[in-house]
């Protein structure tokens, strides 16, 4: 009996990665962030996490039941969603906002599309992004980290980059908080969402998944590289008005955003060079908002804009195909 020949599309080889095991690695990656969370806003910031975990799962599992769909909770997606809202909040952020914020990622910035590998949005920064017009006073209502206290006792500060945007504004000149103090920044004592607290946590967790090749180095890089390179060349016209590259580097959501947020899979281009060019976009946008926006903090926009100009950086930076002229790609395109 001959054997039957079975014809199907690429890929033909299987890495053995799943998408579970990714969602795995990226919540084990954001453990130091996490931790350095509670140890820094205590019991309040736990209590974030967990209603946004448990709010976007459940709000998953909700609309898989209404689409008559089969149960998508256990490949992990819903839980990191959750996390990373959480992450991009304030720690005293209200219970009631955390689950709406959980509702708007899950149902609006993903179910809504069609599920995972569907959303041209990052879900949780769809959610940051509503949540921030929506409601700017909640969600600029900061914490100063008090380090072992467990929330017990709570004091209200402004983000390094709030205290930047608003004395320049007023003054014309840079505070002392945007010229010193940078390995504080690093470390984590500085106010902001419990995602942005601590660069340190961050960066480990970010190199834990290029080690483990969850991720490629070219959208952290040339994200971080962009910011610093573009931030110099603005402080070094005018220093006295427009920060150091290392404040931009420490402070705000940017090593979350680079790490964590502009790298997803879904949302990111799929090609080398389309890498290169969405990291430098998102650098390039969160300088020029943080510097002359409207908002003190710039990535969740930043990233935002450039989700949406994936399918067009993919679309003119796709490689050329395997034994055929340039200029068939091109008409591929067409």
């Amino acid at each position: 009996m001959e054997k039957a020949l079975y014809l199907s599309s690429s890929p033909h080889i299987h890495s053995g990665e799943t998408s579970d095991k990714i969602m795995r690695l990226v919540i084990y990656a954001l453990l130091p962030a996490i931790a350095g969370a509670v140890i820094f806003f205590g019991l309040p910031a736990l209590q974030v996490i967990l209603i946004c975990t448990i709010g976007c799962v459940t709000c998953e599992a909700l609309c898989c039941w209404l689409m008559k769909r089969p149960q998508s909770i256990t490949d992990g997606s819903a839980a990191l969603t959750g996390i990373l809202l959480a992450l991009n909040l304030p720690p005293s952020s209200p219970w009631w906002m955390a689950l709406l914020g959980s509702a708007i990622a899950i149902i609006i910035g993903k179910m809504i599309y069609g599920g995972l590998g569907y959303n041209p949005f990052n879900p949780a920064l769809v959610a940051r992004a509503v949540l921030l017009i929506s409601f700017p006073v909640q969600m600029t209502h900061w914490t100063a980290p008090t380090p072992f206290s467990m929330g017990i006792d709570a004091a209200t500060s402004a983000t390094p980059l709030g205290e930047m945007k608003s004395v320049v504004m007023l003054n014309g000149q840079l505070p002392d908080i945007a010229t010193a103090g940078f390995d504080r920044y690093f470390y984590g004592l500085m106010a902001g969402s419990m995602g942005e607290v601590s660069a340190l946590a961050l960066l480990l967790g970010g190199l834990f998944l290029m080690f483990r090749r969850v991720i490629t180095w070219h959208i952290p890089v040339s994200f971080i590289g962009s910011v610093a390179v573009l931030a110099a060349a603005f402080w070094i016209i005018d220093p006295t008005r427009y920060p150091s590259p290392l404040f931009h580097l420490v402070t705000g959501g940017l090593m979350l955003g680079a790490f964590f947020m502009a790298t997803d899979m879904v949302t990111s281009p799929i090609t080398t060079k389309g890498m290169l060019i969405f990291g430098c976009g998102c650098g390039i946008l969160t300088v020029l908002i943080r510097l002359f926006g409207g908002y003190p903090e710039g990535v969740a926009f930043a990233i935002l804009l450039m989700n949406a100009t994936t399918p067009l950086i993919d679309r003119y930076t796709q490689q050329r195909i395997y034994g055929h002229s340039s200029s068939v790609t091109k008409r591929g395109r067409q």
